[in-house]
């Protein structure tokens, strides 16, 4: 059986419906824009009007397929290649081209025809100084007029809204990649006229490439991770053009491919057309055709591919498993049920060239110029999908959630009804600064380290209680990217999301249940309880909220009840030490119970999701001794936790055992961006005891000294006098896991006197929006 035929009836009857094509006739090479003197026939599709595209290099290789911008003053701003200009090629006039826009030293990329053909929306960079801008001009290349202005950002991906605005992803809230240092993008709007630059989504990571599906919602690509691996997180999500109702679309818990980018709506269909990348490669791969209704995950919904054999690779390997298909493709327009326009390959190096493909797999190249073509879209009038209201109210601060029935979902229904009595709200804050050496736990870099195995810092906004039919009703901060955790009468946590969602302001949203499919709805055969009353104010978690550091809420508890006997030069101590004495990266006791296995979570996990109770204090040994006791009854007796220190250590195991509260480090060129010692004070001490284990808080108990029997060695000396100048260091310039931390690097304070304007900015633009005011971008 073919590969890309699936036998199933519902398939193969949808295949039927899209085979019906003209003969497809190959078009020769058009080198270096020549057209050809007698071209064939083509689809009336093709050649009714032009096809507007893009002349670039291909994007430089780096990291992530996110990282394409190289924005001035961020790590890859030399990647920069300039060299380009915006086209039109007829091929119902013998492929005849003009040119629109001619950047000698700059590049245009992500062309967007309005509506009535008449106009084109692009973002444009015009040399290596400049940064990315939204611009657009009239569909005959005059009347250029740029849109966007802000400095060191960039502005990517617009695209026209049915209302006249203008949704496109933007740096301008300055966040980076949790496992490297790569500036990311979230999705914005702005009035048709550049006026009102508004964030309306709020990932920690990369939000891009939207597109408008038939009934006026958008979909786009998004990267996300919350207690997940990093790199299978990537995929298509759903929303309103004012950014409410953001919802999975497909394909967020898909190990492989790597990355859904460029996705579209086939006309007239419910199938999506996407390109199939890999998280470490450029925004390339295999070209495929999904049906969410068999499916929101796996190889089920994928109807076919190209290349053909691609499919194959689809739920297997891992997140960079299509790197290896060839011939690359990207940029997918579909011109109708049969037929789809593309950038691809055309067999010289990685030069791409428009391409024809069809719903049978035949390939036509029809235009192909160095350095490459991209962006392929047909230039004419098109379909406006209907207006879809706002209906955020930007001069709120809150919103309202809403789960219908926590225990429909994925493994829920082993949870006796009745279990669950509260539901506990988790913000995960983005990552504002980066250092250059990292940490890695076994799940990829933390540049600085934050955790044993996770990228994420957390911050607790509150509880709020679960009905006796498992609804909940509560009120949330507006524009926080939070996740939910269902807890038990001891405050355990039984389920957890691990991604994230947020309420515009004004917006009340809901889910049918926790992990449910996304496509069902919440059921309207009874009334919820938690509906019945006023929204659920959040109950906060001892104090105002912040972001959790292990050694301000868990060490104390520990400090108190453990150390006594749990500490370094004592019996119980060599089996477990839970000393809060501070090392290069994390403190003793954090090491220990990481290290010897004493709590169960994912860290940066698998992409699969989780059953309820795998994982956190229901699975721990830590939690389970503090319940069942030591197996030692005079210990037992002298150890006694109260509700608030139980609830301590079982919420930092909950919510994956996190360490620092800050992404800022006060040593960013050191060992895992928090050591204070350089990597020459490391190297000699290395040298004189044969370990870099030490102890800044009581530097004659390092481990690295256990080799000496004599103290007065001048070699122990020596080495003790390089942990004592590391303990100096902490004591002048405290890390972020120490009382008294504040930022001292200039160019962390740069980054983030940068970030505070940006958002003062966006602040302004809101209020100007609510007065019926219009705010543009400052002029640079």
């Amino acid at each position: 059986m073919d590969a890309n035929r699936p036998a199933r009836s519902l398939v193969m009857d949808q295949r039927r419906n899209l085979r019906h094509l003209g003969p497809l006739i190959i078009v020769l090479l058009v080198s270096a824009g020549r057209s050809l003197a007698d071209p064939p026939r083509l689809d009336p599709l093709v050649t009714a009007r032009p096809i507007v595209f893009v002349v670039r290099h291909q994007y430089a290789a780096d990291h992530h397929n996110t990282e394409t911008m190289f924005q001035t003053g961020e790590i890859c701003a030399a990647k920069f290649q300039g060299g380009s200009a915006i086209r039109t090629i007829d091929l119902g006039n013998g492929g005849k081209t003009e040119t629109l826009l001619e950047l000698p030293e700059g590049v245009a990329r992500d062309i967007e025809v309005d509506f009535d053909g008449r106009r084109l929306l692009f973002s444009m960079r015009r040399n290596a100084a400049d940064d990315y801008h939204i611009y657009q001009m009239a569909a005959d290349g005059t009347g250029l007029e740029q849109l966007t202005f802000g400095a060191g950002i960039s502005d990517i991906d617009p695209i026209y809204l049915p209302d006249g605005r203008i949704m496109f992803s933007s740096s301008r809230e300055p966040k980076y990649c949790m496992c490297n240092r790569h500036i990311m993008c979230n999705l914005f709007t702005m009035n048709g006229d550049g006026s009102n630059i508004v964030q309306i989504g709020h990932s920690t990571l990369f939000e891009g490439h939207p597109s408008l599906l038939s009934d006026g919602r958008v979909i786009y690509d998004r990267w996300e991770y919350v207690d997940r691996n990093f790199g299978d997180a990537q995929g298509v999500w759903v929303c309103n053009p004012d950014g409410t109702n953001h919802a999975i679309y497909w394909g967020n818990h898909t190990n492989s491919p790597g990355a859904l980018l460029d996705n579209r709506e086939i006309p007239g269909t419910p199938l999506l057309v996407s390109t199939f990348s890999s998280c470490h490669d450029r925004p390339w791969g295999a070209l495929a055709i999904v049906d969410r209704r068999l499916g929101l995950d796996g190889r089920s919904p994928v109807l076919r591919t190209w290349p053909a054999g691609a499919i194959d690779l689809v739920g297997q390997g891992d997140f960079d498993t299509f790197v290896r298909v060839m011939p690359k493709y990207e940029d997918p327009y579909p011109l109708s049920d049969r037929l789809l326009l593309c950038s691809r390959m055309t067999g010289e190096g990685e030069r791409m060239g428009i391409y024809l493909v069809d719903l049978d797999g035949n390939e036509a190249l029809l235009h192909a110029e160095p350095p490459g073509c991209f962006d392929p879209m047909p230039l004419g009038p098109r379909t406006r999908p209907p207006v879809i209201g706002p209906t955020s109210d930007l001069a709120r601060e809150e919103g309202h959630f809403y789960v219908a029935d926590v225990y429909r979902g994925t493994g829920m229904e082993q949870i006796e009804r009745g279990t669950v009595k509260w539901l506990r709200v988790v913000e995960s804050p983005e990552k504002r600064f980066w250092t250059n050496p990292a940490w890695d736990g076994g799940t990829g870099q933390q540049a600085p380290g934050m955790a044993w195995d996770d990228f994420n810092n957390k911050r607790i906004l509150g509880t709020v209680p679960v009905d006796e039919d498992g609804s909940a009703y509560f009120t949330v901060p507006a524009d926080r990217f939070v996740y939910f955790q269902l807890l038990d009468d001891r405050g355990m946590m039984i389920q957890s999301m691990r991604s994230g969602t947020i309420v515009r302001p004004g917006e009340t949203l809901g889910c049918a249940g926790c992990h449910e499919d996304r496509r069902t709805s919440v059921p309207f055969d009874r009334p919820m309880l938690a509906t019945r009353r006023p929204p659920s104010r959040l109950a906060p978690w001892y104090g105002g909220e912040r972001n959790f550091a292990y050694v301000a809420e868990v060490q104390p508890v520990l400090d108190k009840h453990c150390v006594s006997c749990h500490d370094y030069g004592k019996a119980a101590g060599e089996k477990l030490n839970l000393a809060g004495d501070l090392g290069l990266l994390f403190n003793t006791s954090y090491s220990e119970l990481r290290r010897k296995k004493y709590v169960q979570v994912p860290g940066a996990g698998p992409h699969q999701v989780l059953q309820p109770k795998s994982w956190g204090s229901h699975a721990s040994k830590l939690v389970e001794v503090l319940l069942k006791g030591h197996g030692d009854e005079a210990v037992d007796a002298e150890v006694h936790l109260d509700r608030e220190a139980f609830d301590r250590i079982v919420t930092w195991v909950d919510i994956n055992a996190p360490y620092y509260p800050e992404y800022a480090s006060n040593f960013r060129d050191n060992l895992y961006g928090r050591s204070p010692l350089d990597d020459r004070q490391l190297a000699e001490l290395k040298s004189l005891t044969g370990s870099t284990d030490v102890n800044f808080t009581r530097p004659d108990l390092s481990p690295c000294l256990a080799r000496f029997t004599d103290r007065a060695d001048p070699a122990c000396q020596r080495a003790l006098a390089l942990i004592a100048a590391g303990k100096q260091l902490l004591a002048e310039r405290p890390r972020a896991d120490m009382p008294g931390f504040r930022l001292v690097s200039p160019i962390e304070i740069a980054q983030q006197a940068k970030y505070d304007a940006l958002q003062q900015a966006e602040q302004q633009a809101r209020q100007a929006a609510v007065r019926g005011e219009k705010r543009f971008d400052a002029r640079q």
